[in-house]
């Protein structure tokens, strides 16, 4: 399993946060029939509405994920993301 986080901007018109509150346990549920899993989310000030931790079985569960989540009127930038400690591996084979 891969780790990708998803910078969410909101595109469609809710009528109320309520509304918009209400889609993530729809979201889940169809993630997990792509082969993803919705982590966390996170409303975040500035550019971006929502942050969105996702992870998927591969490279194309995860564009597949980002696919199902835009039809919810959320516009996404998904970036693979790995642990510190991973990366630190990397760093030290150079």
């Amino acid at each position: 399993m891969s780790t990708y986080a998803s910078l969410v901007t909101v595109e469609r018109d809710y009528q109320n946060v309520q509304e918009l509150a209400s889609i993530w346990g729809d979201v889940r549920s169809e993630l997990e029939t792509h082969s993803a899993t919705l982590e966390s989310t996170y409303a975040i000030l500035g550019e971006y509405d929502f942050l969105l931790v996702i992870d998927a079985e591969d490279r194309d569960a995860a564009y597949r994920a980002s696919l199902c989540i835009e039809r919810y009127g959320l516009d996404m930038q998904t970036m693979e993301i790995i642990p510190m400690e991973d990366f630190a591996t990397l760093v030290d084979d150079l």
